[in-house]
C-alpha cells in the first residue's frame, strides 16, 4: 500500500503560518528542519533555553487560544534568518529572530495586532536551542496528514474542510481514509527516509480556526468524536534512517510484520 507526498510545510514559528516545501532533508533525533524554532510566550511559560524542555502549548500564543493569530502572515528566510510578518490594519514587520533585538520587535509587532484580552502577560520570542522544538507532543518529530482522512471528514461535515487546519508537515494522497490509526509502532518509508509510526495525532481547538479567515467556525474535534468515537487526525512518525523527502515520493504504508510462527 503506498501513497505520495503531495505537500510538505514547515512552522517556523509555532502557531504561525505554514511554510511550503519542495523536499526536506530528515534525520534520526533531530527535529523536522526548520520547524517551530521558536514560540512567542502569552505570559512567562516556565522554559528554560539552557534545558531545553517540553511545555504545554497552551503558554504560548497558538491558535487553539487566539485565533486572530491566524490573521498573521509570516515568511521565513533561512538563507538571511530574517523573518518577516503582514497583517491586516497592522504594519509589517522583518527582523532576525536569533537576535534579541529581532526577537522584542517581533514581540511588540504581535502585542499591537493582538486584542488586550487575549494577552495574560508580557508577550516574549523564545528560542528552541539545540535539537529541542517546540511541538505540541514532547516526542512528536514529523508529524504527517492523510488527505484522505480530511476528506472523509469533510464528507461527514457536509463541508470542505482546509488541510493546513491540522498543521502538519507531511501530506499524503493514496492512504485509504483512517488507515493510518492502525499503524503505532509500524515500519515506513518517507522518500528516501525510514521512519516509525509513533501515535496517532489527538487534535485541539486550533482545528476549529480557519486558516483564511482566522475565525473559530466549526467543531472539528466534536465532529471527529461524533462520528468516529475519537479525536485522531494524523500521525507522528520517528525518522529512523535519514534521507531526503520530496513532493511526489513514494509514502509506502506499513505492512504488518508476520508472526514468526505464520513465516515458519
Amino acid at each position: 500500500m503506498s501513497g505520495h507526498v503531495a505537500a510538505i510545510f514547515r512552522h517556523p514559528v509555532k502557531g504561525f503560518t505554514p511554510e511550503p516545501l519542495d523536499h526536506v532533508d530528515l534525520a534520526p533525533g533531530d527535529g523536522f528542519p526548520h520547524d517551530r524554532l521558536w514560540a512567542v510566550e502569552n505570559g512567562p511559560s516556565g522554559y528554560d533555553p539552557a534545558a531545553p524542555a517540553w511545555v504545554s502549548k497552551q503558554k504560548f500564543t497558538v491558535l487553539a487560544a487566539i485565533p486572530k493569530v491566524a490573521a498573521a502572515r509570516t515568511r521565513y528566510d533561512e538563507a538571511s534568518g530574517v523573518l518577516t510578518a503582514q497583517a491586516p490594519g497592522a504594519g509589517g514587520f522583518a527582523g532576525r529572530l536569533a537576535e534579541t533585538e529581532g526577537r522584542e520587535a517581533f514581540a511588540a509587532w504581535l502585542g499591537s495586532l493582538l486584542d488586550a484580552d487575549d494577552i495574560r502577560g508580557p508577550l516574549k520570542v523564545v528560542e528552541a536551542t539545540g535539537k529541542f522544538r517546540f511541538t505540541d507532543h514532547p516526542a512528536g518529530q514529523v508529524s504527517i496528514i492523510n488527505m484522505a482522512s480530511v476528506r472523509d471528514l469533510s464528507q461527514k461535515l457536509g463541508v470542505e474542510l482546509d488541510p493546513l487546519r491540522f498543521r502538519a508537515n507531511l501530506y499524503v494522497e493514496g492512504w485509504p481514509a483512517w488507515a493510518e490509526n492502525d499503524w503505532e509502532g509500524r515500519d515506513l518509508m518517507l522518500g528516501w527516509a525510514r521512519a516509525k509510526v509513533f501515535k496517532p495525532i489527538v487534535r485541539c481547538a486550533a482545528t476549529e480556526v480557519d486558516p483564511t479567515t482566522a475565525e473559530r467556525d466549526i467543531e472539528v474535534v466534536k465532529a471527529l468524536f461524533d462520528n468516529y468515537g475519537h479525536m485522531h487526525c494524523g500521525i507522528y512518525v520517528h525518522v529512523s534512517s535519514p534521507g531526503r523527502v520530496g513532493l511526489g515520493d513514494a509514502v509506502t504504508a506499513p505492512q504488518q510484520t508476520a508472526r514468526p510462527e505464520a513465516a515458519a
